[in-house]
């Protein structure tokens, strides 16, 4: 096989075009900033010459002596860069003009681009100056237009020269480097394939270069590889559809499918599949002629109860199908299974060896979009259900379980329209310090914006998150959107923390703890600004993992929090792996805030455990004068409720809580 242009001479003319292409844009760059440097020069020249003849010539103007101001601006040493000389009065009238070089004309192109003669004006006024001065006249020194020319061609001849040896080298060790790497790599892959002979084909494998083994190379050689064993196992697949099992002579599981996908065009017949238990367990007591003659047995107590256009199949060792052609209502398929079980359950001696079969059974009727994968796929989920209820059960492919799960597809796609639109929003609930009566944190709460615009927390919303999955995502926003806002917090000189909510789904993500220290690095948190609340309704199984999650969070200046305590497993072992985690704060559940002051056994005990703990308490759903005040005598740090105040938008909550000296009122 041979090639009529090589990839090799392809490349090279590609890589000397766009080089080509690019140097031409640095050269042209960099002649006008050669040139226009060289104008700087000539020009600073030009006026250290004009400032050493500036007062003799003005004096002879003054004096109107028009030979001896000839004679100073003849004197100009022009070293090659002045061409010409001129006074001009103000009123734009040519009084004098000296020329030191002969003027040769410039292309004119070059001339506007390069913006050339280069010139400059000095005005010349009298030595004794008044207050306002005008200038007498002006002196022009004009620079030589051709030596500027001669400067531009050879400028641009070196840079030319320069950069095209440059996008030679360029050119050559590219194509060098793709040569090696890819052209030669592709020439023997063609190489070997062509080689082939018609009886080597299929079975071919091409050989992996190790120094290709993580890349475009590697890739294209591994997926020629699995495409040739997919089709080698297609063929396989192919050869057997026409095969049956050897013992019971039944067609396999192949050949059931060919037959479901030759039915998709209409309605597919109801599938029955019999999960024989007893055969799995009768695996190694019995002999291989016992089993043989347990198999057979049962296959024909099967095939009696079977319609004459019925397809009975073996799909494994202990399961059959049974394609029900002729079945079109459920309560036919129910009652073919319930005659399949009482057939098989009937006493089964195997060389005087009496057993009593058992088997599930699993129902899956066909409706309307549903392939013959898809359907035969029913059949086996239909009777795993059925083995899960225990031996001998019939079950029907429950269709709640499709419609749960585009349930929750519908609710991922309606969360994630939400954080895409900006519908999520977090509100703010001030916390007070129960001694002094100051606001001095808050907790940020998830709202979404309902129908009629306003923000509110529907019923059920985070239980619809967990249950989709969507919860480390929305986590992910909350954490983002809580240290923008402490971020702008700490820009405005504003010292409150900000409680913000972990779930237990998150604390257990690996990625939780570089996610989060990045956020603090990017937005530059305070320490001890922030503090993460932890459900403790949530158990925690993996106290370790836990540990090695906030530890390094909590020395970053990050404090925990237990939320809800008391609400989730808190017995002995397990408080004493939460004594084991790095945590500052407890916050007692809403529903022992209730009970207050009638009831205080249960928030004492908290608080005890919290002062032996040398932890702070927080006490949610504060919404009484009584309870506030029985927790303040009680020694408990923080409250928060409606009492004080109910979530609130971040502007509000600002404009009331973070100006300097804002307080909550106090009662008497």
């Amino acid at each position: 096989m041979r090639v009529r242009r090589s990839l090799t001479i392809k490349q090279m003319a590609m890589v000397a075009v766009v080089a080509v292409a690019f140097i031409f844009v640095f050269a042209v760059i960099q002649l006008f900033h050669f040139v226009q440097q060289s104008r700087y020069t000539t020009a600073a020249q030009m006026e250290s010459i004009a400032h050493s003849v500036r007062n003799p010539l003005s004096s002879a103007i003054l004096r109107a002596d028009i030979p001896q101001a000839e004679e100073i601006l003849k004197d100009i040493q022009p070293v090659g860069v002045i061409s010409r000389a001129d006074v001009v009065l103000p009123n734009q009238f040519q009084a004098l003009r000296v020329s030191f070089a002969p003027e040769r004309s410039v292309p004119m192109l070059i001339s506007r681009l390069f913006e050339l003669p280069v010139q400059i004006s000095l005005p010349l006024y009298s030595l004794e100056r008044p207050a306002n001065p005008q200038p007498l006249a002006y002196l022009v020194l004009q620079a030589d237009s051709w030596r500027m020319y001669k400067f531009i061609i050879s400028t641009l001849s070196t840079l030319i020269t320069t950069w095209l040896l440059l996008a030679l080298v360029l050119t050559v060790a590219i194509t060098w480097c793709i040569n090696r790497l890819i052209v030669h790599p592709l020439r023997d892959i063609a190489r070997e394939l062509d080689g082939l002979s018609p009886g080597e084909a299929a079975e071919h494998q091409l050989t992996l270069s190790r120094l290709h083994n993580d890349d475009e190379i590697g890739m294209l050689v591994r997926s020629y590889n699995r495409n040739q064993q997919q089709v080698r196992r297609a063929q396989e697949e192919m050869s057997q559809l026409a095969t049956h099992i050897p013992v019971t002579g039944l067609p396999n599981k192949a050949l059931l499918l060919a037959l479901l996908r030759g039915q998709e065009e209409q309605s597919i017949a109801p599938l029955l599949m019999i999960s024989c238990e007893t055969l799995q367990e009768a695996a190694e007591a019995l002999n291989e002629q016992q089993r043989e003659i347990l198999l057979l047995s049962m296959v024909a107590r099967i095939q009696a109860e079977l319609g004459p256009s019925m397809v009975l199949a073996q799909i494994s060792h202990f399961d059959f199908a049974i394609l029900a052609n002729g079945i079109s209502e459920s309560w036919q398929a129910a009652s073919l299974a319930k005659r399949l079980l009482t057939a098989l359950n009937e006493k089964l001696p195997v060389q005087k060896i009496p057993l009593y079969p058992a088997a599930s059974i699993g129902i899956a009727i066909w409706a309307p979009g549903v392939n013959g994968e898809q359907h035969y796929q029913r059949m086996v989920s239909a009777v795993y259900s059925a083995r899960r209820l225990g031996k001998n059960q019939i079950q029907f492919f429950d269709p709640q379980q499709l419609a749960v799960a585009q349930q929750r597809m519908t609710e991922q796609h309606d969360i994630l329209q939400s954080l895409e639109n900006g519908e999520f929003a977090l509100w703010l609930q001030p916390q007070v310090d129960l001694a002094s009566g100051e606001v001095v944190s808050a907790e940020a709460l998830l709202r979404q914006r309902q129908p009629d615009g306003d923000f509110a927390l529907p019923e059920g919303l985070i239980e619809r998150i967990e249950r989709c999955g969507m919860m480390a995502r929305v986590g992910d926003w909350i954490l983002e959107e809580s240290c923008r806002l402490l971020a702008e917090w700490q820009s405005q000189g504003v010292t409150l923390t900000l409680s913000v909510n972990v779930s237990a789904l998150q604390l257990l993500n690996d990625d939780l703890r570089h996610r989060f220290m990045a956020l603090l690095t990017r937005w530059r948190i305070h320490p001890g600004s922030l503090i993460l609340e932890v459900t403790e309704s949530q158990r925690i199984d993996n106290p370790q993992k836990v540990h090695d999650i906030l530890r390094p969070l909590r020395s970053l200046g990050v404090r925990i929090a237990i939320d809800d305590f008391g609400m989730g497993y808190a017995s002995l072992h397990q408080l004493q792996q939460i004594k084991g985690l790095p945590v500052d704060i407890l916050k007692i559940d809403k529903s022992f805030i209730d009970a207050l002051p009638e009831d205080d056994s249960m928030v004492a005990v908290i608080l005890s455990l919290a002062k032996h703990l040398n932890m702070k308490v927080v006490a949610e759903g504060v919404e009484t004068p009584a309870q506030r005040d029985w927790l303040r005598q009680a020694g408990a740090d923080i409250g928060q409720g409606f009492l004080f105040d109910k979530a609130l938008p971040p502007h509000r909550f600002m404009a009331l809580y973070c100006e300097p000296a804002r307080q909550l009122p106090k009662s008497p």
